[in-house]
C-alpha cells in the first residue's frame, strides 16, 4: 500500500493534497501531476511511501527538472512507483553508455545469443541498496542532508520519515490532513 502526498509551497504557506496515482507511468507523468497542484514558480514536493519499506522525495521548482531522492533504492526498485523514481540519472547510468554494452538482441558485443527468449535491461543487482538521489533538496526549505540521511538508514524508517520531513519544512499540519 503507498501513500502519496503534494506539498505546493505558496505565498499563504504550504498546501497539500492527495494526488490520484492511477494514470501515473512514468517520473513525466508525476511532474506534470506535481507542477499542476502549484503554480507557476512555486516549488511542490511529491511524498511517495510503500509500507514503511521505503519512502521518495521529489522537488519540483517550476520548469526545471525534477530533483529526487530515494530512502532506499533496492526496496523502491521492486515497486512500481520506485521504478519510476530510479531514472538512469539518479542510478549514475549514462543511457548511451548502456545502449554501447547491449546489442539489440541482448547480448553483448560479439557475443552468440543462444537464448531466444532472453529479454536485454538491468537487473535488480544493478540498484544500489540505501539512500540514493539528491541527499541536499530539501536543505534551503529547513532539512539538511544529514537528518535526511538519518531518517533512512539502517532500519531507522520508522513510517514517520515524512512526517519528520514535513515537521522540519513547517508543513507537519497540512500534511497531517491529507493522511
Amino acid at each position: 500500500m503507498y501513500f502519496a502526498a503534494l506539498l505546493a509551497r505558496t505565498e499563504d504557506g504550504w498546501q497539500a493534497s492527495e494526488p490520484d496515482l492511477d494514470d501515473v507511468e512514468t517520473l513525466a507523468d508525476l511532474s506534470d501531476l506535481a507542477r499542476a497542484a502549484g503554480e507557476e514558480d512555486e516549488t511542490v514536493l511529491v511524498f511517495i511511501e510503500q509500507e514503511d519499506a521505503w519512502f521518495g522525495v521529489i522537488r519540483l521548482d517550476g520548469e526545471d527538472d525534477p530533483r529526487i531522492y530515494v530512502s532506499d533504492a533496492a526496496a523502491a526498485a521492486r515497486s512500481s512507483y520506485g521504478e519510476i523514481l530510479l531514472t538512469d540519472e539518479v542510478l549514475g547510468r549514462d543511457p548511451e553508455d548502456l545502449d554501447d554494452l547491449v546489442d539489440l538482441d541482448g547480448t553483448e558485443d560479439g557475443e552468440d545469443n543462444d537464448d531466444e527468449d532472453a529479454v536485454a535491461g538491468p537487473s535488480e543487482d544493478h540498484v544500489p541498496v540505501g539512500p540514493l538521489g539528491e541527499t541536499g533538496l530539501l536543505a534551503d526549505l529547513g532539512m539538511s542532508t544529514k537528518e535526511l540521511l538519518a531518517l533512512s538508514g539502517d532500519g531507522a524508517l520508522t513510517g514517520e520519515a515524512l512526517g519528520e520531513i514535513a515537521d522540519a519544512l513547517g508543513c507537519a499540519d497540512v500534511l497531517e490532513a491529507v493522511r
